[in-house]
């Protein structure tokens, strides 16, 4: 199958994957690159791939037949095709995702207060395991460094922040390092989304931690600076079928003048059984 008109159509560099792999791992590519082709599979169509889409900025063409149709993913669902081979999902901007390196410094970030430090974040990552074809809730984001990070190891990214000013900070971030993270300015609300693969709560907040255990992603990560936080994140995601581990983080950061120690922050992280 030739996929020459649509690579020709995306006018710039293009991912292509196929949905006889899956349709989510497909969708998740789609929402974390600016231009992919998805060679379409038995009950994966132009409809799948336009509903999958809604809530991310992009635009599709169809290969049906000899013919490429330009769309919109809203009305890919309703549209009848004839004989639709693949899709190009382009976005509107090209992103420029960078592949040199991870646990970017904290400065790398615009922040109200301060981030997750880079010493945490790698460990964070480890966990989460981000990667091309996953999707990954980061919970209450913050400045968004988890999801840009995540973003920028090739992961579909949903940040979920119901501080306005740290959603425009989110945005700037992401922006910053070339990656596209959807923002959703409220509380979680678990069912108005695309289930993840991967859930980041920045938060020990308890009712972020139960609301993110209760969609059964396969992993679940929490950090917390509060000691109080830590008991009952741990027993939530237990109830929830996890496997929980966790690490109290104390690291020490060398200075010209010696060491200055970092926030400490304890990990939990929840394995699905």
């Amino acid at each position: 199958m030739s996929f020459e008109k649509l690579l020709s159509a995306a006018a710039r560099p293009a991912e292509v994957v196929d949905a006889a792999d899956g349709l989510r791992p497909a969708l998740n590519v789609c929402r974390a690159h600016s231009a992919v082709v998805v060679k379409l599979a038995d009950g994966i169509g132009p409809a799948e791939i336009g509903a999958g889409l809604a809530g991310w900025r992009r635009t599709l063409t169809v290969q049906d037949g000899d013919e490429l149709v330009p769309i919109d993913p809203r009305d890919a669902v309703t549209r009848r095709w004839t004989a639709p081979t693949a899709v190009l999902c382009l976005a509107d901007n090209e992103f420029l995702q960078s592949r040199d390196g991870w646990a970017l410094p904290d400065d790398s970030f615009a922040t109200r207060t301060h981030v997750l430090g880079a010493e945490v974040r790698a460990f964070v990552l480890a966990r989460l395991a981000p990667r091309p074809g996953v999707l990954v809730w980061d919970v209450l984001a913050g400045s968004g460094a988890v999801g840009v990070e995540c973003a920028r190891l090739g992961a579909a990214v949903i940040a979920v922040e119901p501080d306005p000013v740290q959603c425009v900070r989110i945005i700037a971030n992401a922006s910053a390092h070339g990656v596209d993270v959807r923002v959703e300015e409220s509380e979680l609300d678990a069912p108005s989304l695309p289930r993840p693969d991967a859930v980041f709560v920045g938060r020990g907040n308890l009712s972020a931690v139960k609301a993110s255990a209760a969609v059964s992603a396969k992993r679940v990560v929490v950090a917390t600076e509060s000691v109080d936080e830590i008991v009952p994140a741990r027993d939530a995601l237990a109830a929830a079928g996890y496997e929980v581990e966790g690490v109290h983080w104390t690291a020490s950061r060398l200075l010209d003048s010696g060491f200055a120690p970092a926030v400490p922050v304890t990990v939990l992280w929840g394995t699905k059984k």
